[in-house]
């Protein structure tokens, strides 16, 4: 964000790092009249670096820099900011940044060392665009898998608060790589001849964008296969740590699968300890799967409002969930609205091993009881 965030204080600094569900601490310029959507077409697919695996610089971070050394004080190489795409050469143990992350892991990159929890593990893996909706459906998911994608938008106005902002502030208006929407149009762009899509988000009701189709993946079948379907679904169960911020799926007492997490931030705006932002205790039952859902939530001056958050496993409440997180890379360090932030990997793993199963279409299932795969959230000890 070069604008909002070139210069930022350590206070708004742990407000945005504490920040969710949402990639986006809202202002007060949300209640400002909105400028005219550009309509031209955004350019191309963007010139990434070419190595396997990249990482992009993420959310709402504003500005770092490339170092010398893995260690914070270490000279500086380089200025970056949001969105900037590194090549991602190695993981090396650094130094703590203590007042952001409890976390020791920087990024060799060719022009030197960057903290790795900004970066977000990406590709850039270009696709053949579909020329038309498949015969005899509505349209299709379809997940981002380059960096990132700029797209415009096919309604007059932006309705979500997000796009406001983002346009208040003259902030690139992007997809990011992992996110999934719907695809419910296809034509040729008059301007590129290259075929786009048309994409929405079904669960929302909120804006349609038009962007590349060779920056999207359509999912098949496989992508929501469900993983140990033979297992007695009573004997599964899945367990929060929030003291050392991981999840493990169980089967029975074997553990089948274990990851880092990020479960909510223990800070207030101001760096106070507060427990608001708590993921609830105790015995809960998944109630609702989605592909694909918007998240919003808090107040105007300190809420979040993030678009296309996937593999979401609602578990508590109206929208405690695990989920995908494509905004941060500190799975370890509690930072979030409530919720469990995974790696988008992590997040699918758990989404199809876990009742209900959803189909592809219309990739959402809620039930009621403890129908749902039983969720535990405890504290060690």
């Amino acid at each position: 964000m070069k604008n909002s965030l070139a210069k930022i204080s350590r206070r708004d600094f742990i407000k945005l790092a504490g920040a969710g569900a949402g990639a986006l601490a809202l202002g007060s310029l949300l209640d400002q009249p909105v400028r005219a959507m550009p309509r031209q077409m955004p350019r191309l697919l963007g010139d990434f670096p070419t190595g396997k695996l990249l990482g992009r610089l993420s959310g709402y971070f504003g500005k770092t820099q490339i170092r010398s050394q893995p260690h914070e004080l270490a000279a500086s190489v380089k200025e970056i900011y949001d969105d900037y795409v590194v090549e991602w050469d190695r993981e090396v143990v650094g130094t703590t940044m203590n007042y952001v992350s409890n976390s020791k892991r920087w990024i060799e990159t060719p022009e030197g060392f960057v903290y790795a929890p900004f970066f977000q593990p990406v590709r850039n893996e270009a696709n053949q665009p579909l020329q038309n909706i498949p015969d005899g459906e509505k349209g299709f998911w379809a997940e981002v898998t380059v960096p990132y994608i700029d797209f415009i938008l096919d309604n007059p106005q932006p309705a979500s608060p997000w796009l406001k902002h983002n346009l208040e502030q003259g902030l690139p208006i992007r997809l990011y790589y992992s996110q999934i929407l719907w695809v419910d149009q296809i034509k040729v762009s008059e301007r590129t001849g290259n075929l786009i899509y048309r994409l929405t988000e079904p669960f929302s009701g909120y804006d349609a964008f038009w962007a590349e189709g060779a920056a999207f993946r359509p999912l098949t079948k496989d992508d929501l296969a469900p993983i140990h379907p033979d297992v007695d679904p009573a004997t599964k169960k899945v367990v929060v740590n929030l003291t050392d911020q991981t999840l493990s799926c169980f089967e029975g007492n074997s553990e089948v699968y274990f990851c880092q997490i990020s479960s909510g931030g223990k800070w207030d705006a101001y760096g106070n300890a507060v427990d608001a932002w708590s993921t609830p205790l105790g015995e809960h039952w998944t109630w609702r799967k989605a592909i694909s859902i918007h998240m919003a939530g808090g107040t105007v001056a300190g809420g979040y409002d993030t678009p296309a958050i996937t593999w979401t496993t609602l578990f508590s409440g109206t929208g405690v969930a695990i989920h995908s997180t494509f905004w941060h890379n500190d799975f370890g360090t509690p930072r979030s609205h409530g919720c469990v932030n995974a790696s988008p990997e992590d997040a699918k793993w758990v989404f199809r091993w876990g009742l209900p199963n959803v189909p592809l279409d219309p990739g959402d299932v809620t039930v009621q009881g403890d129908v749902g795969t039983h969720v535990i959230v405890k504290e060690r000890g």
